[in-house]
């Protein structure tokens, strides 16, 4: 029994380190394609946007935007509209505002609140964005929007706050992952889709850019991170195989919204099925960290409880932990989209229909995609990463070693 167990400890140590070298191999591969691929994707010119063209081919010049403060409000006069329908489109405010930036600093001007804005609760000292669209005889300003950076500056405080409470330094160094990943989000993959480089090219690159940040950060830079870092990057590639594959199944355009159509009319050759791809990949990438960190923590730690136990009894063992992670993960994913598409589904929902022809309408059709497509590259990477992990903490051989104190193993290694 002795020299059975003796002899198949090392095939368990070779196994460990040539899992542990393929997934450092791996990782530095994929650390270069990111580098390159940043690089060539990186957009050359940034097109203005927001800029109106002339007729003459130049761009038309726009007035600058200034704040004011709320003073008062009053209703519209009777005459701003004979149809009394109560809808938002008819609903009307007049705003006093004190002009507090730019030359008419000091005054005080009349700004209509149409639509949207006039039920958007605005009410007395409240900040606000103006702008004059009047002509050279005559001001006449607008609103171009109400000042929130004051509430989301809270709200941020205290979505900031709560983390460090609760999770200490980790939470602190997830924060700086998160805004690393913002900086490459705003920074170079929306700045990149904007200038028509490829968007399933720029979701992966941008992708696994992100990845290194989130992981590495948030959890240290160890086997078991990446571990999760080679199961969220497979199950990435199968996420943005899938999504192309249901777009193009499903026949969606990705111009089902008023967003998509005016920046189809500002833009040159984005294609939008891929950037309906793109969006797909980039909307689980999040549930995909969260999945496949908690896998390989499970896999650590119960080597750590069990250091007699097999690689198949681990990955068999974190599979049962994965499972249940699953069936709860998945609502996660359905009520994501579905919140955040709400207002589309119940404006659908609306339509006396059936269900078969309501289901086939391209909004409905996206978020069904959308939806599938992550739910499927979740669920992937589940035993992809559970089964890095069980491969890369070693075998029971290795983990009984292990689980010897070094201080025992220092003061054996000087009595012989």
């Amino acid at each position: 029994m002795g020299a059975g167990h003796s002899h198949g400890a090392p095939a368990d140590l070779d196994l460990s380190r040539a899992a542990r070298r393929a997934s450092v191999g791996l990782l530095l591969a994929v650390a270069i394609a990111t580098v390159v691929g940043v690089v060539l994707l990186w957009p050359a010119q940034r097109p203005e946007m927001g800029a109106v063209g002339t007729g003459g081919g130049g761009v038309q010049s726009v007035a600058p935007v200034v704040t004011g403060r709320v003073l008062s409000l009053e209703p519209c006069p009777d005459t701003f509209d004979s149809e009394q329908s109560g809808s938002i489109h008819h609903a009307c405010q007049v705003a006093t505002v004190e002009v507090t930036s730019g030359p008419d600093a000091g005054r005080s001007v009349p700004v209509e609140l149409i639509g949207v804005s006039a039920v958007s609760g605005v009410v007395p000292g409240d900040s606000v964005h103006i702008t004059d669209v009047g002509d050279a005889n005559a001001n006449h300003y607008a609103l171009v929007t109400v000042d929130r950076l004051l509430p989301l500056g809270l709200f941020a405080l205290a979505f900031v706050a709560v983390v460090v409470a609760v999770a200490g330094w980790k939470g602190v160094r997830g924060l700086i992952g998160l805004v690393v990943a913002g900086a490459v989000f705003f920074g170079f993959m929306l700045p990149a889709l904007a200038t028509g480089r490829p968007a399933v090219a720029v979701a992966l690159v941008g992708g696994s850019a992100i990845m290194f940040a989130v992981l590495y950060l948030a959890h240290g830079v160890s086997m078991r991170t990446t571990s999760a870092f080679v199961g969220t990057l497979v199950s990435l590639l199968a996420t943005a195989g899938l999504g192309a594959l249901g777009v193009w199944a499903a026949r969606l355009s990705g111009l089902s919204t008023d967003e998509t159509i005016a920046l189809a009319a500002q833009s040159e050759g984005l294609s939008f099925t891929a950037l309906l791809t793109c969006s797909l990949v980039i909307a689980g990438l999040g549930v995909l960290n969260d999945t496949t960190i908690t896998q390989a923590s499970a896999v650590w730690e119960l080597r750590a409880a069990g250091s007699h136990l097999t690689r198949w009894e681990l990955f068999t063992a974190g599979m049962r932990i994965g499972r249940d992670h699953i069936a709860s993960t998945i609502y996660t994913i359905v009520f994501a989209y579905a919140g955040a598409a709400l207002s589309t589904l119940v404006l659908l929902s609306i339509y006396t229909q059936p269900v078969d022809l309501l289901l086939s309408t391209e909004p409905f059709a996206e978020e069904i995609v959308r939806t599938l497509g992550s739910g499927i590259g979740l669920v992937l990477s589940v035993p992809l990463t559970t089964g890095v992990a069980a491969l890369t903490v070693g075998g029971a051989g290795a983990a009984v070693a292990a689980s010897v104190p070094r201080r025992a193993k220092r003061a054996h290694d000087h009595d012989h």
